[in-house]
């Protein structure tokens, strides 16, 4: 019987503790990390944006970064987007925010402009937001590429 009690006991300590690991290891993924970052762009049908940017994180490090932006759909513009800000959720390192985001949108803009959209990578989530100026219109889905400045 003491032998059972103590199986038993063994089970649900170790139950407890695998439960808490997800949110100990959340907490070591959020490193912190945000995007300050400039795009500008144009739309016909295709869409295609190009920018560049910095990331940083609390610990410390940062990157300098190239963004890329392209995609499809029924879209028209010309527009540009000055100091627009990122912030990335569920980072273990900096470079897990390397790399193409699913990216979807629904703007409409004439003479300022503006977007806020979440877009992910995997378990790695993006949030943007910024403000510019330029005419667009339409609904686009594509890719937002993070690369490291060359």
């Amino acid at each position: 019987m003491l032998r059972i009690m103590t199986g038993l006991a063994t089970t649900v300590l170790a139950s407890g503790l695998l439960a808490s690991a997800p949110q100990a290891r959340a907490a070591e993924a959020d490193l912190g990390c945000t995007l300050k970052f400039n795009l500008s762009g144009w739309s016909a049908i295709y869409k295609h944006a190009e920018g560049h940017g910095t990331i940083t994180c609390k610990d410390g490090k940062s990157i300098k970064v190239d963004i890329s932006a392209k995609g499809g759909g029924l879209t028209v513009g010309k527009s540009h987007i000055d100091n627009g800000t990122g912030k990335f959720t569920d980072v273990h390192t900096i470079n897990d925010v390397l790399g193409t985001y699913a990216q979807g949108e629904a703007n409409a803009g004439l003479v300022k402009s503006g977007t806020a959209q979440i877009l992910t990578k995997g378990t790695v989530s993006l949030a943007l937001a910024g403000a510019g100026e330029g005419i667009d219109l339409g609904i686009s889905v594509g890719a937002f590429t993070l690369s490291k400045a060359k």
